[in-house]
């Protein structure tokens, strides 16, 4: 029989939610946690297809995950399961470290799980940009940054403002570069960090920041959280250094 998928980033955030909260040396698949889990994890719609649907997260295999991260845990005495991947690991560095955001980001994939159906891997999109927390958040965050009215009413407003289209991290000029071909080649960034966002919230224009296809697969893929305003810090930074060297 065909394997089921691999564990999406949205389900190994909520293991190793549950790996803090339990250590999973002192409980087995039976701990009532460990089964709340796996009843939420097959009712979360990432995979539609679970080739092999009565071991799809069950309990023992989401006990077998918080057992994963035994080996990555410093404070293990033991050595832990050695079969894992890298997205465990990669997991671990971001969040293990920042419970407070684990915490944060854990309550946003539970509050935005519901009507969400992605094929995993669904956190990347048609340009290969990457929702740093979970395929669950990014769809919800992409299609607030795709919302074709605001978008409109945001360039328009910043046309208004300042004349032109310009990155707000990089200040790319697209018109300026490429002429009036590249009139309106811009895009939008939702602001508000993807563990902040709750269904039904209200996007505003002061919420999106115009910036190029290159500044915005950085904010994206960026291995710490970052805003615009830091990006655009990192930048001018980098051009100091460059011009300080020649």
């Amino acid at each position: 029989m065909p394997r089921n998928p691999p564990w999406s980033r949205d389900e190994l955030i909520l293991a190793l939610d549950l790996y803090f909260r339990c250590d999973p040396v002192h409980i087995t698949e039976a701990h009532p946690e460990v089964v709340a889990l796996s009843k939420f994890l097959n009712g979360l719609a990432i995979h539609a297809n679970r080739p092999d649907r009565e071991r799809f997260r069950n309990p023992n295999g989401v006990y077998m995950k918080l057992c994963n991260f035994l080996r990555l845990d410093p404070s293990y005495p033991g050595v832990g399961l050695r079969a894992g991947s890298k997205l465990e690991e990669e997991v671990w560095r971001e969040f293990a470290g920042n419970r407070e955001r684990l915490r944060h980001t854990v309550e946003a994939i539970r509050r935005c799980a519901v009507g969400h159906v992605t094929e995993a891997p669904g956190e990347y999109d048609a340009q290969g940009v990457t929702g740093r927390e979970g395929s669950v958040l990014f769809r919800l965050h992409r299609e607030r940054e795709r919302d074709r009215s605001l978008v409109r009413r945001r360039k328009e407003f910043a046309r208004r403002a300042d004349g032109a289209l310009r990155c707000e991290a990089c200040g790319f000029d697209f018109v300026r570069q490429y002429g009036p071909l590249a009139g309106g080649c811009i895009e939008c960034h939702h602001r508000v960090p993807l563990h902040r966002l709750r269904p039904g919230q209200v996007t505003t224009l002061s919420d999106l920041a115009l910036v190029c296809a290159n500044c915005h697969a950085v904010l994206h893929r960026s291995d710490v959280e970052m805003t615009v305003e830091g990006l655009r810090r990192r930048i001018a930074q980098r051009v100091a250094e460059e011009g300080a060297g020649q």
